[in-house]
């Protein structure tokens, strides 16, 4: 639809049985955000982020992909939809008996009819992009935490996705090493023109990359429009200035 945002949740409620995780989410991702979805532990923001990837069926409401409604298309159009879409998942989710190479060129093969040739470019390409040149021939297993999630992330923008959702990019990782791979999400945003979702409960990350961001709350199953997180730390309300300043207000 012209003109749409690129994600918008209308009245969206995850929930396990009777079980009902977080309800009446409604949010709007606009084109070239860094959009945080951030919460304690348990609070619901994995289950979030697979219904927004079309992984988890919602008990009520929907997720509009530029103004289309996924959860209400057919199979055949989710599909499509769904490749719109980039996810690096919080362990880089790496197939180990694969290299690093191949696990980039996977959604290449597995999604386009490029010769072999052009996709061992675009893989050569995409690592230089995060910082891996050279590493092609390396496994997973060889791979420091940092570099793993490098190469999650460039796996997740081998198909040129118009969406990157990634799931705790921080988590893990020394202090140094969590400061480079943000400031890596911020060049691919502004290099790329991708729209970034980031689900954290790091604050450093939160703070020093979100331009948007909700905050879920784990006792009222609900969320708090909480905006750029650093104007949220000063004057949102109390629960995310708690949480945004770890409880010491």
């Amino acid at each position: 639809m012209q003109g749409a945002a690129p994600i918008e949740v209308r009245d969206l409620t995850v929930a396990f049985g009777d079980f009902v995780v977080q309800r009446e989410l409604n949010f709007t991702v606009a084109k070239g955000d860094i959009f945080v979805i951030m919460g304690g532990s348990g609070c619901g923001k994995s289950t979030l982020m697979r219904a927004l990837i079309g992984l988890q069926r919602p008990t009520q409401g929907t997720v509009l992909y530029d103004g289309e409604d996924f959860w209400n298309a057919a199979p055949e159009r989710q599909e499509q939809l769904k490749r719109r879409l980039g996810v690096m998942f919080q362990s880089g989710a790496l197939w180990s008996s694969l290299t690093l190479a191949e696990n980039i060129a996977l959604p290449l093969t597995e999604y386009t009819t490029l010769p072999p040739r052009l996709i061992s470019e675009i893989v050569s390409f995409k690592l230089a992009l995060v910082g891996l040149a050279g590493f092609e021939r390396l496994y997973p297993s060889e791979l420091s935490g940092g570099m793993k999630k490098r190469a999650g992330l460039a796996r997740a923008i081998a198909l040129d996705p118009e969406i990157l959702i990634i799931d705790e990019p921080s988590s893990g990782l020394d202090p140094l090493t969590a400061r480079r791979l943000d400031d890596l999400i911020v060049e691919l945003r502004d290099s790329l023109g991708t729209t970034i979702i980031v689900i954290s409960h790091e604050l450093a990350s939160i703070l020093g990359i979100g331009s948007n961001s909700i905050f879920l709350d784990g006792e009222t199953h609900t969320m708090i429009a909480t905006g750029n997180p650093q104007e949220a730390r000063r004057s949102g309300p109390t629960q995310v200035r708690n949480f945004l300043s770890r409880g010491s207000l």
